[in-house]
């Protein structure tokens, strides 16, 4: 069974929750001298981008609605098969710069389409 093209924006939302709430609050510095911070977020970025890429594959007519979502998914390609020459600053410009208007579109979307009630796995 296909999942619901509504679980992979929950999960995009989900992780672009997570990554605002463990930076919140916390410089560049701050986050560049801590490597569990650091690995907690690029994970995060990982899981959006895989959940953005498969929603593309499923339900494409919604994907095209993200600005975005080739950037995302080439950045989860960069954080996974790149790791070697990940460039920390830029990770960290990129929680605050790119994801909270990522997670506004993706909380946009999911009103529109009916929020999921919690995590969904198939």
């Amino acid at each position: 069974m296909e999942r619901d093209p509504r679980s992979f924006l929950w999960d995009a939302r989900t992780s672009a929750d997570a990554i605002l709430r463990y930076t919140a609050g916390k410089t560049e510095a701050a986050y560049l001298a801590d490597d569990m911070l650091r690995a907690a977020v690029e994970r995060h970025f990982e899981i959006i981008g895989e959940a953005l890429n498969r929603l593309a594959k499923t339900a494409p007519d919604i994907a095209a609605r993200i600005p975005e979502l080739a950037r995302a998914v080439a950045f989860r390609n960069l954080l996974i098969h790149g790791y070697a020459t990940v460039d920390d600053p830029t990770v960290w410009r990129t929680t605050q710069e790119d994801v909270p208007g990522l997670r506004a579109i993706v909380a946009a979307l999911l009103a529109e389409l009916g929020d999921m009630p919690g995590p969904q796995t198939a």
